[in-house]
C-alpha cells in the first residue's frame, strides 16, 4: 500500500485502488475501546448485555486519521451454547471497504451472491433497538459460521467460532452501537486478547 501524497490524498493499493488500512490491535481494555468508538464514522456494535460469561476480547478498525474508522470489528468470547469457547466477531463497515469479508474467509469486498435475501432471514438480532434480519453467508470456511445484513445502511457481519457456536445468533441478541453507549460502558468485563481478530 502507497500512502497518501503528492498524487493521492488516500492510501492506495496497486490491486484494488482506494483503500482504508487496517489500524494495529491493541489489548482489550476500556480505554482502547473508547479511542476507536472516538474515531468511528461507523457503529461499533457490542452485545449488550454481554452474555452470560462471555467478554470483551478486542477491537480493531479500518480507516485513517483524516477520515476516521470506516469499518470496526468487536470481538467478544465465552461459553459456546454447545459448549466449550466460542468467539463472536461483530463488524460495521461501509460498502466495499472489506474488513466483514476477511473475517468470514471470502473473497472481494462485500458478501455478493454468497449472500441469498429471496427467502427469509435465517437469524435476526436487535441492532441499536431495530429488528435487524440477518442471513447465513454461503461458501464460508467450514470452521465458523457467517452472518450478515444491513443496519443504519451500512454492512453488519456476525463472524461466530466454532460453526455450533452459531447457535448464538438464534438468541436474540441486542446490540448496542457503542457510540451512543453511556457509563455503562466503564464496567465492561475484558478478557485476553482474542487471536481471530489478530489473523482471522
Amino acid at each position: 500500500m502507497r500512502a497518501p501524497g503528492l498524487f493521492a490524498d488516500s492510501w492506495q493499493c496497486a490491486v484494488h485502488g482506494t483503500v482504508h488500512p487496517l489500524q494495529p490491535v491493541v489489548p482489550p481494555s476500556v480505554e482502547a475501546l473508547s479511542v476507536v468508538v472516538g474515531r468511528a464514522r461507523v457503529p461499533v456494535w457490542m452485545p449488550w448485555p454481554l452474555p452470560v460469561g462471555w467478554l470483551f476480547t478486542g477491537v480493531i478498525c479500518a480507516g485513517d486519521d483524516r477520515s476516521g474508522g470506516r469499518a470496526t470489528a468487536v470481538a467478544c468470547s465465552g461459553p459456546s451454547p454447545l459448549g466449550g469457547p466460542g468467539e463472536l466477531l461483530l463488524v460495521a463497515e461501509e460498502l466495499g471497504v472489506g474488513l466483514g469479508a476477511r473475517y468470514a474467509g471470502v473473497d472481494g469486498p462485500d458478501p455478493g451472491p454468497r449472500l441469498r435475501v429471496d427467502g427469509p432471514p435465517h437469524t435476526k438480532v436487535h441492532a441499536a433497538g431495530r429488528p435487524t434480519p440477518l442471513w447465513h453467508v454461503e461458501g464460508t470456511p467450514g470452521d465458523r459460521a457467517v452472518f450478515a445484513g444491513e443496519a443504519r445502511g451500512l454492512w453488519l457481519w456476525a463472524i461466530v467460532w466454532p460453526e455450533g457456536s452459531g447457535l448464538l445468533m438464534y438468541d436474540e441478541l441486542v446490540l448496542t452501537d457503542l457510540r451512543d453507549a453511556g457509563a455503562e460502558v466503564d464496567l465492561l468485563p475484558c478478557g485476553a486478547l482474542s487471536p481471530r481478530i489478530i489473523s482471522p
